[in-house]
């Protein structure tokens, strides 16, 4: 049987290992992001599509060193050659848009004046997040 948090210690350092956040790993592998912040909190155990997902876009984790920690990661047999580092998927880069809360016009209050905070988002770098809401 999968144990779940030996899993997410396992998926931390494929993540680790090429330096991107778990967000972008999400991406790579092209599962939603959700997917990863919950398996690496031990929420949610990793399906079958999604572990072979991650050994099909990485050839040097093994999956039997992914499944149940025997073996070894990157795998003994895997040197990284020019090539397979020019093919190691890199994250889609994600257009950052600007807001502004301010009003354009001076005459006017400042957009949300008059609005009640209902929950407050924080995001962090390895695609987890935290919920706040507010308590009325």
């Amino acid at each position: 049987m999968l144990n779940n948090l030996n899993f997410s210690t396992r998926l931390k350092k494929v993540i680790e290992y090429y330096g991107i956040s778990a967000s972008a790993f999400a991406d790579v592998i092209e599962v939603p992001r959700s997917s990863i912040s919950h398996i690496l909190s031990g929420r949610n155990k990793p399906s079958l599509d999604f572990v072979l997902k991650i050994t099909h876009k990485y050839n040097e984790v093994d999956l039997y060193w992914l499944l149940d920690g025997k073996g070894s990661f990157p795998k003994n047999n895997f040197t990284p050659t020019q090539e397979t580092k020019q093919n190691i998927p890199q994250p889609k880069k994600v257009d950052q848009v600007e807001m502004s809360f301010e009003s354009k016009n001076k005459n006017e209050p400042p957009l949300f004046a008059n609005s009640e905070i209902d929950k407050v988002l924080i995001f962090y770098k390895d695609g987890t997040f935290k919920e706040y809401k507010n308590r009325d």
